[in-house]
């Protein structure tokens, strides 16, 4: 059995490292993140909701959702970032999602011999006796700059671009903080994680630095 727990950054590669882990030791992958985009964006949708009782209703959805399907775009825009930075400090939402992150380990292991998840607490508190810990970080200028290449706008004035890359600047610093700390798990690197930096290096680069720890250590058991 192989378990595999990616924490890092948002726009760090961390996401698409954990796919591509997935697809070359065909077991499951779990965005965790994208769970709390789930609930942030089921909360968005109720027009008439004024969030005053957004901790209320963060649970009361995270309860009834089928987190299977994620990949809807709605789950990829600021607004919903936004939503599901401020819903994820809320212990007991945590508590919801993480029993049902365990349930994906739980049943993956069973099924197909392990499982790969990301997100910003999972080789200390989801995985924290996971075959493999990663943390992946790059710095803030790269991880907009990549943030803003994921939008594909064209045609885009230069003046445009610079004020852009300072907003998501701004928003992604928040962000951080507000993942570092957090009481409830909060976003920091295991002790026994490897930590990656990919300011300077793609994504097949990181691919191969971690499938070679993996698999260096796989031979050596």
């Amino acid at each position: 059995m192989i378990e595999i727990a990616i924490d890092g950054t948002s726009a760090s590669g961390k996401g698409t490292l954990a796919k591509k882990l997935s697809e070359k030791y065909s077991i499951p992958h779990l965005d965790t993140g994208l769970m709390y985009r789930k609930v942030a964006s089921e909360i968005l949708k109720d027009k008439g909701n004024n969030l005053k009782n957004i901790l209320e209703l963060s649970c009361k959805i995270a309860r009834t959702l089928n987190f299977e399907n994620l990949q809807n775009k709605e789950l990829r825009t600021e607004d919903t970032a936004k939503i599901a930075s401020e819903i994820a400090v809320f212990p007991s939402l945590r508590e919801i999602l993480n029993l049902k992150q365990l349930e994906f380990v739980n049943k993956s292991n069973e099924q197909f011999g392990g499982c790969v998840l990301d997100g910003r607490d999972i080789g200390t508190k989801i995985l924290p006796n996971a075959s493999f810990k990663f943390f992946i970080d790059a710095s803030i200028e790269i991880r907009a700059k990549r943030r803003l290449l994921e939008k594909n706008i064209t045609f885009l004035h230069e003046n445009d671009e610079k004020c852009m890359l300072q907003n998501l600047i701004k928003n992604m610093v928040e962000r951080d903080n507000i993942d570092k700390s957090r009481p409830e798990a909060p976003m920091v690197a295991a002790k026994d994680a490897y930590i990656i930096d990919t300011t300077a290096i793609n994504a097949d680069e990181l691919l191969s630095i971690a499938t070679n720890i993996i698999e260096g250590n796989l031979t050596k058991n």
